[in-house]
């Protein structure tokens, strides 16, 4: 999945692999299990009444965009390239024409293998848009535009970033496993949706509640554990080295963002927090994606604390430019995803998966150069078209919905469920507090969460008194808790 790029060393015809092909049906089973990470993730950072939807736009995505991929999709993205944009091929539209042990090209894994591998690729990145979208988007709009987003979008930018003779790959641009194909897109999608749709009632008056935080530790630590068959994986076998490479700069990055993010937040807010534990990582992983197989571990260490500390920094630019980015993917991935892609223009040492230098190495500005190009490309496509799309279902069956349907819940509204059994737990009247508060804003406030009273919550009491509007740094006053509980 890398780009065209000279080898180290010249190989073996390929013949196949018994041993690769193991380890790639299992990075995709690592892969596959990234997109319900997700949405506990994203679940865990939204407002108990909006659990359900966010689970669900991720989970839908599994559905939409493996029929599309059997259809058309794999024949679009890896087809026969047709003007350096988009491919075909017969033999993949419908997966029919492939033969049990037909190789993928110079790879020594079948077709079947390298396809299924990809899907879970094109499954994921339309569900992290989702996390833009919080709270606000009618389920049966999100759905079409998942279906009409993968095939005017991530299917040709796939075949530009790694499809033979598409334009970026033939350019020499450097995508390990993603960046720009998977987070930038994903990342400038988002903006071009919410700057079209608007934001949530109550932003960004109300301060962010993220209402379950171990869910989101637990969808990050999943997320890491499902990127290691992302990234290591995506060298199609380890027969020479360059996928443990992968995988050891996967944790290496990963850590150094989520420490890097740590002592941001720590400077910043005064606190170190879970959900900037969780966030920090996550930058990592992004930012390593589309780098970590050209540079070095000490190249990984800085690439993932350069772009903990971006992130870190840019969740906050939705406050200042007053756009409503929910759950901070502009923030993390797309801002990830720039900065990974731009510094393997820095930190390829040309001893890893190609002899591709970066200018710390002594490679100019060449490789930097190539890198930008392909990073604005596929952002200004992504963000354009994204736009056009959700304008277009915006003016006809419309995005949103309705706004007493988004101060009540949207769980209720598009998928008559709830989360939690809130009144068996005594907790109804912080949920109905939540309404009352004209829906508040969900996700997080700069990246840091804002603490909500824990304690049950009688069905009598009053729910003027359930204000947790809070400092971020600071847990529950004394007084604040004596109201709950009197």
């Amino acid at each position: 999945m890398t780009a065209a790029l000279t080898p180290l060393a010249a190989a073996d015809p390929p013949a196949l692999s018994a041993a690769n092909t193991g380890f790639m049906l299992l990075c995709t089973a690592l892969v596959m299990l990234m997109t319900p990470a997700l949405a506990f993730f994203y679940g865990g950072m939204v407002r108990a009444k909006s659990t359900v939807n966010m689970l669900m736009m991720s989970f839908v995505s599994l559905g939409i965009v493996t029929v599309l991929w059997v259809l058309y999709g794999f024949s679009v993205a890896f087809g026969t390239d047709t003007a350096s944009l988009v491919g075909w091929s017969s033999d993949y539209a419908g997966l029919g024409g492939i033969g049990l042990t037909e190789l993928w090209h110079g790879s020594t894994v079948p077709v079947y293998v390298f396809a299924v591998f990809q899907l879970m690729f094109a499954v994921l990145t339309p569900a992290l848009i989702s996390g833009a979208l919080a709270d606000r988007v009618k389920f049966t709009a999100w759905a079409l535009f998942v279906a009409l987003w993968v095939t005017a979008v991530y299917f040709p930018v796939a075949h530009w970033v790694w499809g033979s003779g598409g334009w970026l790959y033939e350019l020499g641009v450097i995508d390990f496993a993603g960046g720009t194909a998977v987070h930038i897109n994903a990342g400038a999608a988002a903006l071009g949706v919410i700057l079209v749709i608007g934001k949530r009632t109550g932003f960004p008056h109300r301060p962010a509640r993220p209402h379950n935080l171990p869910l989101v530790m637990l969808g990050a630590g999943l997320l890491w554990f499902g990127w290691f068959g992302f990234n290591a994986g995506s060298w199609l076998g380890n027969d020479d080295g360059v996928g443990a490479v992968m995988f050891l700069n996967t944790q290496v990055a990963t850590a150094a963002a989520m420490l890097a993010w740590l002592g941001y937040e720590k400077l910043r807010h005064g606190a170190f927090t879970s959900l900037g534990a969780a966030s920090g990582a996550v930058a990592g992983l992004v930012a390593i994606t589309p780098s970590g197989g050209s540079c070095s571990p000490l190249g990984a260490l800085a690439i993932g604390a350069i772009a903990g500390v971006l992130c870190a920094m840019a969740v906050g630019l939705k406050h200042r430019f007053g756009y409503d980015d929910s759950l901070d993917v502009v923030g993390v991935h797309l801002v990830g995803g720039v900065a990974g892609s731009l510094l393997v223009g820095l930190f390829a040492t040309g001893g890893v998966q190609s002899d591709a230098r970066g200018l710390l190495y002594g490679g100019g500005f060449g490789l930097l150069g190539i890198q930008a190009l392909g990073v604005f490309a596929v952002l200004g496509y992504s963000l354009l078209v994204s736009a056009l799309l959700a304008l277009a279902l915006h003016r006809t069956i419309g995005m949103r919905v309705a706004e007493d349907a988004e101060i009540t819940g949207i769980d209720r509204a598009e998928h008559a469920e709830a989360a939690y059994d809130l009144a068996a737990d005594g907790l109804a009247a912080y949920d109905l507090a939540e309404a009352d508060r004209d829906g508040g804003a969900g996700g997080t406030d700069g990246g840091h969460p804002v603490r909500p009273v824990l304690a049950p919550v009688p069905a009598t009491v009053d729910t003027t008194a359930l204000d947790t509007t809070l400092d971020t740094t600071a847990p529950a006053t004394a007084e604040k808790k004596e109201k709950v509980d009197a």
